[in-house]
């Protein structure tokens, strides 16, 4: 972590020293990093497998050609939940979340530094994470539940009428409000079973670093995953990135402000799918990339896009080993003594990449229910992203992955 870091540096210190006879331009100073509590490395790779495997599991399930996940976001969330889980249930959500190796107060803990330090590490980046905890009036939640959301999750709790109309706007313009309006109405409706709502919204925007000049952007094609050529909006730039090339892609680091959060974009290579790529990265794919990035000039081109999404998550949850949590076994008796399960895991996002950086949010609703029962480098390497691809937004310190998507098409815009 500490050699992948000191690459950041010195990518920092050749800008300063391009910038310094320029008294107009301010280069960020380089963002500390946060210190992990022993144990933690472990839990960011768990973290990150868990980000993956969701990506990997909901392109599978929604079929759909651009997806684009918040894992942060899912994985928050379901932690609430988690904490009011019991038995095989807790099991089959640790399973899915990867949680192992650390005590309930431990897992608590972590979550609760990630929301602290994270949206504080780079001011000139906004970031931004909420929590809130949505209950049916009259609905007896144990105290104990809500103290762990309060303490651990900062989360904002409402006793609601959820009989009626407005019960809904109500969530959802906590939702708008939290996210800068990006994402308006992720729940549609509250069935007549729902008891309680457990929600999470991200809200992430970022400058570049290293801008692209909208002078630059011209007309180009885009070959999709249909094989199809479509006209986009290619921007680019010539300037010094941290790069990497393997037998199965290009990947391409690309700071924002005082480069504490970056986006990594992967380029399959000819021949190779980005489902190849996922499964490669999935295993030691991604951390042979960070181990392997070194500093290089780089031709970047790279398209303006952006895509929203609405996923039901409960079929890839439980591809991913949950499934106790969504039938009518489910043991969540921590919540309360009434027997609950979950209906659904509704996740609904938003990206925009832009010459100027990225925006981006994702709002994850828990909907609970009543049961029944190293490459050496080369010469100026050109990243051409023609085809499809993958994105990750990250952390860099941590390497907590905050987003992650796959674009199959780009629409020009």
């Amino acid at each position: 972590m500490r050699k992948y870091l000191s690459v950041f540096a010195l990518a920092i210190l050749m800008a300063s020293c391009s910038n310094q006879n320029d008294p107009t331009i301010k280069v960020p100073t380089d963002a500390k990093p946060i210190i992990l509590k022993a144990g933690w490395e472990k839990r960011i790779n768990q973290d990150n497998e868990f980000a993956f495997d969701l990506l990997k599991q909901t392109i599978q399930s929604s079929g759909e050609t651009n997806v684009f996940v918040s894992p942060l976001s899912v994985s928050i969330a379901l932690g609430m939940a988690w904490n009011g889980a019991n038995g095989q249930t807790k099991t089959e959500m640790e399973t899915a979340l990867k949680l192992s190796g650390m005590s309930i107060a431990d897992i608590n803990d972590y979550y609760k530094t990630m929301q602290s330090t994270l949206p504080s590490i780079d001011p000139t980046t906004k970031l931004s994470i909420a929590n809130s905890l949505w209950y049916r009036s009259g609905f007896p939640v144990k105290s104990d539940f809500l103290k762990v959301n309060t303490d651990y999750f900062g989360s904002y709790i409402k006793e609601l009428d959820f009989s009626q109309s407005w019960a809904v706007d109500t969530v959802n313009n906590w939702c708008a409000k939290k996210t800068n309006n990006l994402i308006k109405k992720p729940l549609d409706m509250i069935p007549p079973d729902a008891m309680m709502y457990l929600v999470n919204a991200i809200y992430f925007k970022g400058i570049w670093r290293k801008h692209f000049e909208t002078k630059n952007t011209t007309e180009a094609n885009f070959t999709n995953e249909l094989g199809k050529a479509v006209k986009v909006n290619m921007m680019y730039q010539k300037d010094t990135f941290s790069y990497a090339q393997d037998s199965y892609a290009q990947y391409l680091d690309m700071p924002y402000g005082n480069k504490a959060f970056s986006m990594t974009v992967v380029l399959p290579n000819e021949g190779k799918t980005t489902g190849e790529v996922l499964d490669y990265m999935k295993t030691t794919g991604w951390d042979n990339t960070l181990k392997g990035f070194f500093t290089s000039q780089v031709d970047v081109y790279l398209p303006r896009f952006k895509t929203q999404n609405k996923f039901i998550l409960n079929d890839p949850l439980k591809n991913m080993g949950m499934n106790l949590a969504f039938n009518e076994f489910a043991d969540f008796r921590d919540i309360a003594n009434t027997p609950l399960m979950i209906s659904r895991v509704i996740h609904d996002t938003y990206v925009e990449v832009t010459e100027e950086g990225t925006e981006a949010a994702a709002v994850t609703i828990v909907e609970f229910g009543n049961t029944s029962v190293g490459p050496q480098p080369l010469p100026t390497p050109i990243f051409k992203v023609n085809r499809p691809f993958i994105f990750v937004i990250r952390e860099q310190s941590t390497g907590v992955i905050l987003f992650i998507g796959k674009m199959g098409n780009v629409d020009k815009f």
